[in-house]
């Protein structure tokens, strides 16, 4: 088998137009050199490492990946000789995902990790028996890919954000943070079934907040990218981002916010490191060490539909100040003693 060591500086080198970093983390990716798929209950019983397949949307190594790599060592495995972390990323194409997913069946993971509700359903479709662990998905009895959370079925389990249902909060924040903030814009991929769901409490939030939102649904990268281009600070005050990288609308995002000046809050705190004015939702990399429990199990032995699904209570407010600067906002002393983290 062959490997690839990427360092945080390698990644954001190979993804220029996506954001999402977490400094000072090296995982190890396998590029998909695993041999044949074995079967689900002899893969884990194997002389070699266990094969971690990673499915994703982004442009490589999420945080979720990043920690479940740490969790799974600070468990005692020991990297590339317990286990090999290899990672399928579609840079933002919804479409790639069934294809990715069964190049991951193909090349024999022993178990496939997700984040999204349209990863996890791919690598449903490609992999009835191959156990499948999500990280961060915002609600996966709503999405009908568990059956419960004492109880989820099937080959899944996971670990769930809740995210979608803190958009009252996020957008109650962004209003607290920036002085006289009326209009508000929530740009989503069309294909995000969480995002399209987040909408709703989006909406509902911004009629009791006396807020003007716009909910702006784009359907390929090419109409997000026009979108942007033509979005100004003198008829927007704020955008919502997305917590899905679908069409890399969370890339875009940022690239508003300090191209035209525009503050932004998303929903992951790495966001926030790498130029957003603030996040709030939970910890993704703490999602990642979360899950490396349930990997375990499985490795173990353990049936993932009975593994039930956790839920990750860490949820963290992050303020950039540098950003606040240069955007020139002053954020209120009594939001400041809300966040969990402030960038300085």
């Amino acid at each position: 088998m062959q490997s690839l060591s990427a360092t945080s500086g390698d990644y954001l080198a190979g993804v220029q137009r996506y954001a999402p970093a977490v400094l000072g983390w090296f995982v190890a990716l396998c590029i998909l050199a695993f041999g044949s798929a074995p079967a689900a209950a002899a893969a884990l019983e194997r002389d070699g490492p266990v094969l971690i397949g990673v499915l994703t949307g982004s442009w490589g190594p999420t945080p979720n990946t990043a920690g479940l790599r740490d969790g799974l060592v600070e468990l005692g495995y020991r990297e590339n000789e317990d286990f090999v972390i290899g990672v399928q990323f579609t840079q933002g194409d919804h479409t790639a995902f069934g294809d990715a997913a069964r190049d991951l069946v193909r090349n024999g993971a022993d178990i496939i990790f997700t984040f999204t509700v349209e990863e996890t359903q791919a690598a449903r479709q490609a992999a009835t028996e191959i156990p499948i662990v999500f990280s961060g998905m915002a609600d996966p009895v709503r999405a009908g890919l568990v059956d419960s959370y004492a109880r989820p079925g099937g080959n899944i389990t996971g670990v769930a954000g809740l995210w979608g249902s803190m958009g009252g909060k996020r957008l109650q924040l962004l209003q607290q943070m920036v002085p006289g903030l009326q209009r508000v814009v929530f740009p989503y991929s069309v294909n995000g079934t969480e995002d399209a769901q987040t909408a709703k409490s989006y909406r509902k939030a911004a009629e009791i907040l006396g807020i003007e939102l716009e909910f702006k649904p784009l359907s390929s990268e090419e109409e997000a990218r026009a979108f942007f281009a033509r979005l100004r600070r003198d008829e927007v005050d704020g955008i919502l981002s997305p917590g899905d990288v679908l069409l890399n609308i969370p890339g875009l995002t940022l690239e508003a916010a300090s191209g035209q000046g525009i503050p932004a809050i998303f929903v992951a705190g790495f966001y926030a490191d790498v130029g957003g004015l603030a996040s709030y939702g939970p910890d993704f990399y703490s999602s990642g060490r979360q899950a490396a429990r349930l990997v375990d199990k499985i490795i173990k032995g353990a049936n993932p539909g009975e593994i039930p699904v956790e839920v990750n209570n860490d949820i963290e407010f992050v303020i950039n100040l540098k950003v606040a600067k240069a955007l020139g906002i002053e954020i209120p002393r009594d939001v400041l003693y809300q966040a969990d983290r402030i960038i300085r």
